[in-house]
């Protein structure tokens, strides 16, 4: 018998944890990586389970285009004309075209946008290891705030285990946010696996899972 199993991608935290693990590739690349490292789970040769896959669902948001202050650079950055707009949208553009995947997206809020200092950089002025007038374009980061995204990660769990869709759901993601939409998925009786890509998995997230990929 075969385990029928939808793969959920939290995508801000796939290509934090794709680049620290596997390095900066194109987007065109990054699009292969990912249906590759999902096909790991279907292809698992440690489980007992013949698995099937179901979709693989990836979430994410658009990139920003709005027009922001740099406080360094003392001028406005284009976001619309940056490289990482450029490759969102293209990285999208192909999993488009894969077979098997749904792009769930949400909205990155442009209400208090703009560019902070990277923790590091904080860190070096505080201990005097560096001054204001060290400080370079890359200790800054644009901060911005997903909307939305959470919330559709938690409906198509809540659906795909309502609906009696799948027999098993794969997780890609270390949020802990999802604790209420892993135990109401295990009450309806799916199998709840989770892939925290080597990264720190919290206690109460840990404790709520079938088991770790």
């Amino acid at each position: 018998m075969e385990i029928k199993t939808a793969i959920l991608v939290d995508g801000g935290f796939y290509k934090i944890r794709a680049n620290a693990l596997f390095g900066r590739k194109t987007a065109e690349e990054r699009a292969d990586e990912l249906q590759r490292y999902c096909a790991l789970h279907i292809q698992d040769r440690d489980s007992y389970e013949k698995r099937a896959l179901y979709r693989i669902f990836y979430y994410d948001c658009p990139p920003l285009m709005d027009n922001v202050f740099h406080p360094l650079l003392k001028r406005d950055i284009c976001l619309n004309k940056s490289d990482t707009y450029t490759w969102t949208n293209a990285f999208f553009d192909a999993l488009k075209k894969k077979r098997k995947f749904a792009l769930r997206l949400g909205r990155l809020l442009n209400t208090n946008l703009g560019y902070g200092l990277k923790l590091d950089a904080v860190k070096k002025l505080c201990d005097g290891r560096i001054s204001v007038g060290d400080l370079k374009e890359s200790d800054f980061s644009l901060e911005t705030e997903q909307k939305g995204v959470d919330m559709r990660i938690g409906l198509d769990i809540a659906h795909l285990a309502y609906k009696r869709l799948v027999d098993q759901i794969v997780l890609i993601s270390g949020d802990s946010d999802f604790v209420p939409a892993v135990k109401l998925a295990r009450r309806e009786g799916i199998d709840f696996i989770l892939d925290s890509m080597q990264s720190h998995i919290a206690d109460d997230l840990l404790e709520h899972v079938d088991g770790l990929s």
